[in-house]
């Protein structure tokens, strides 16, 4: 059925009541701004419950013991098997060298106290075969081949990336992660080699005083939708908290929706398949939550996260492959005081990385205090195609390719964000309602953009039409934001842009309101702004100052440029510290939207950019 987007004043209405709702269940004030942390997992000693049944579970558990007792722990593999709604497993601290887990029951995973269980994916190898010219090899029975995905463009990209790296296994040496080569030669400290052909993987790096893993499990914890252990599924997600995974061969979690879990070589995003009302997808698995969770070195993803009410909270998404989190068709999810980093270890090209995908028809996801940090050869975080009314706050992105990608989707508040060194902080492409507020923009450019794209012989088939139409790619607001351009930055600060082919079919501009911002920059050849949709051939226009801008596009009546600029602004940029160390004379509090101060919790007036006031 159509998706029937709401008027953007009936959204704000639930936007509103979500945001009460979600600040209800907070453990820590709502903060203004990045809140400096702590992000990630935090330590802490995990009491055993006292309701429902407990499971102990050890590395060296006896898969016969029942587990009812510290004492008589069982394996992890036979309690998975036999736990159902409302139980609880406990995980002694050491490694599990298992995989391929199934659970389709609400049930909670947890470390006893403050000791750490991490569940591996690999393997140590240990007979080795002496080659020539420093080689070693081992003989492996556990391999994971695979190939890119059908829309991958070799034509494009097969010069750049060799196909060898889109398989899945993962070679670690001492814990250090080695690279995919394409032959035995050359493979020097940091290479490895597989001949898959003849089941053997090639290092040359001397065993002896070395602990070589290999990949020998694609997975460790699948959640299906459907009956397993001989128990249908409840609908309800686990809750996992306290737990390590890692070197896993594709991902670490993954949780089904309607359709079952696919494989390496097909498609993961198409659930739902085609365009779907919020109310017909999302529900088959409601309610898994991480807390204190890590997740590193999966050679895809670390997690494929299906269905409505999902919790990802004080986590850490490390060294990932495609991407990191990866969230699809779902509902009223919400991330926040997580670090996600380096992804797009292997330098992928073509194929869209980012370290949060938030994909497909997903309505109502909030993106709040997070460090997303590390992303040399990927995106931040992406809301890609038909996701509704989402909230990304009080984030720190720094060192992507897009800190922010909102595209082909509808309705976005991205307030109290601090977005550093990106080569652009933020990028909203073909999709209509993103209000963008207060925001500090350091060396990372804000563009809006908008082509020609629909459903009509896309590439990726009928994705398009879950979002805006071509004529709605509008409807956008940039208010209250600070754009400062560093020591020898001299790109523009701010685009808005659009296709020259749709110069004489989209007349209107890309942004309502466009007002209160705050333009600094150094000495430049470069424009400081661009705007779009203008007369003329290019449908372009570029403005040098501020002035022009007003002149030119009939907006910023309350804007400020410091062009050109020197000096301190900040606190301090190397301790990235971004409040205002002071204010300049022409830049004074204002009143910030009520859609804003919702998001973001102020009150009054405030100054531009993420922080409210000066720092003290």
């Amino acid at each position: 059925m159509p998706i029937r987007f709401a008027a953007p004043q009936a959204r704000f209405h639930r936007l509103r009541a979500l945001l009460a709702l979600l600040l209800a269940t907070l453990p820590l004030p709502l903060l203004a701004q990045p809140s400096g942390g702590p992000y990630g997992p935090i330590p802490q000693a995990y009491a055993v419950p006292e309701e429902g049944r407990v499971y102990y579970v050890a590395p060296d558990g006896d898969s016969n013991a029942a587990g009812d007792a510290l004492a008589r722990p069982t394996s992890l593999e036979a309690a998975i098997a036999r736990v159902v709604t409302g139980d609880t497993i406990v995980l002694r601290g050491g490694t599990y060298r298992t995989g391929g887990l199934q659970l389709n029951q609400g049930i909670t995973l947890q470390p006893y106290l403050d000791e750490r269980p991490i569940l591996k994916g690999t393997r140590v190898a240990t007979d080795w075969e002496t080659l020539r010219d420093g080689v070693w090899r081992t003989k492996w029975d556990r391999l994971f081949p695979a190939r890119p995905l059908a829309w991958w463009r070799v034509e494009r990209e097969g010069m750049r990336t060799p196909l060898h790296r889109f398989n899945n296994d993962m070679v670690f040496v001492d814990g250090r992660p080695l690279l995919s080569q394409g032959w035995a030669g050359g493979l020097g400290e940091d290479g490895y080699y597989i001949d898959y052909d003849n089941g053997y993987v090639y290092v040359s790096v001397d065993p002896a005083g070395h602990e070589i893993e290999i990949t020998a499990h694609d997975i460790a914890l699948h959640r299906p939708s459907r009956e397993v252990h001989g128990k249908p599924s409840d609908g309800k997600g686990p809750t996992i908290r306290g737990l390590t995974f890692t070197q896993y061969a594709f991902r670490a979690i993954d949780i089904e929706g309607k359709k079952p879990s696919t494989g390496p070589n097909e498609e993961p995003t198409d659930d739902p398949v085609g365009v779907s009302d919020p109310s017909q997808h999302g529900k088959e698995v409601v309610g898994t939550t991480l807390e204190n969770v890590t997740i590193s070195f999966t050679s895809r993803v670390a997690g494929y996260f299906r269905g409505d009410g999902l919790v990802i909270r004080n986590s850490l998404i490390s060294d990932t492959g495609t991407e990191g989190i990866y969230v699809i068709g779902s509902s009223d999810v919400l991330l926040e005081r997580n670090i996600v980093r380096r992804n797009n270890i292997e330098r992928l090209t073509g194929y869209f990385p980012a370290a949060v995908k938030i994909f497909n028809q997903s309505w109502r996801v909030t993106v709040r205090d997070n460090l997303v940090i590390d992303h040399p050869h990927s995106n931040g975080v992406w809301y890609d195609v038909g996701n509704v009314d989402g909230v990304f706050a009080n984030n720190h992105v720094e060192g992507t390719l897009i800190g922010l990608f909102f595209e082909i989707s509808k309705g976005i508040v991205v307030a109290g964000n601090v977005f550093v060194d990106n080569e652009q902080g933020i990028r909203i492409l073909n999709s209509a309602d993103a209000r963008v507020y207060h925001n500090t923009f350091y060396n990372s450019p804000a563009l809006f953009d908008r082509d020609e794209r629909s459903a009509r012989g896309d590439h990726f088939g009928w994705h398009p039409q879950t979002g805006p139409d071509v004529d709605e790619r509008e409807g956008h607001a940039f208010e209250g934001n600070l754009l400062v351009g560093g020591e020898g930055f001299t790109r523009p600060l701010l685009h808005f842009d659009q296709k020259a082919s749709q110069c004489g079919v989209l007349t209107r501009p890309m942004a309502t309101r466009v007002d209160g911002n705050v333009y600094v920059r150094g000495p430049s050849d470069e424009p400081l702004v661009t705007w779009s949709p203008v007369r003329g051939k290019d449908c372009l226009a570029k403005y040098d100052s501020l002035d022009a801008f007003r002149r030119g596009a009939g907006v910023e009546s309350r804007g400020v440029a410091l062009v050109p600029w020197e000096g301190n602004l900040f606190s301090s940029v190397d301790l990235r510290r971004f409040e205002l160390a002071r204010a300049p004379a022409s830049v004074q509090p204002a009143a910030v939207p009520e859609e804003a101060r919702e998001v973001l919790g102020w009150s009054g007036e405030a100054l531009p950019g993420a922080y409210p006031a000066i720092a003290r």
